[in-house]
């Protein structure tokens, strides 16, 4: 008989911060001295300040190290932090990557109807990225954003890309939603 293996363990640490490289490197470096690793980290500008999210794994005593030095690293290099305990995501072979790009002029409940309209159609969340700008030509405000979602196995895709379209169309968005592909595809 073997023996189980462990199942590995994850801390998701988000922390905002005036210095997005400071909070970088202090939360990577404590990290590393932990003898944990980070697995995945996404870090984003919103005006002054950074929100840096770390996803990092390792014996369960080095994560605990590394939860219980957190709050005197935070108070120390004066930035936020909160930490969860994760487990690794679950596999699902069936499931389909896609990407849905909209662009509209602003209004304040676009990405709340967008999320609506996944959640009614059992569609996973992925990544979401939204910004706003200045059009130059008209000084009015528009509005772009990306969801990476993760389509349920046995969807038929045609069907949810026209309700998705239709859906669009109805509140005056433009938008396209398409499989996802790797950036750097080897």
């Amino acid at each position: 008989m073997s023996t189980p293996t462990v199942r590995e363990q994850f801390l998701v640490i988000s922390a905002l911060g005036a210095n997005p490289m400071e909070l970088t490197n202090v939360l990577c470096r404590a990290s590393h001295e932990n003898r944990c690793a980070v697995v995945t980290s996404r870090l984003t500008r919103h005006g002054e300040c950074s929100a840096l999210v770390l996803e990092v794994t390792g014996s369960w005593d080095a994560l605990a190290r590394l939860e219980a030095g957190l709050p005197a690293l935070a108070k120390k290099h004066a930035f936020s932090v909160n930490v969860v305990r994760s487990a690794a995501l679950e596999t699902r072979p069936q499931a389909l990557p896609y990407v849905a790009y909209v662009s509209s002029a602003y209004r304040s409940d676009i990405i709340n109807e967008l999320c609506q309209f996944f959640t009614d159609h059992n569609v996973e969340l992925e990544n979401l990225t939204c910004d706003t700008y200045q059009a130059p030509q008209t000084g009015g405000t528009m509005l772009n954003a990306t969801f990476t979602v993760t389509l349920p196995a046995g969807v038929q895709i045609s069907w949810l890309r026209d309700q998705f379209l239709d859906f669009a169309d109805a509140l005056n968005l433009d938008a396209l939603i398409e499989p996802w592909r790797p950036q750097n595809p080897m």
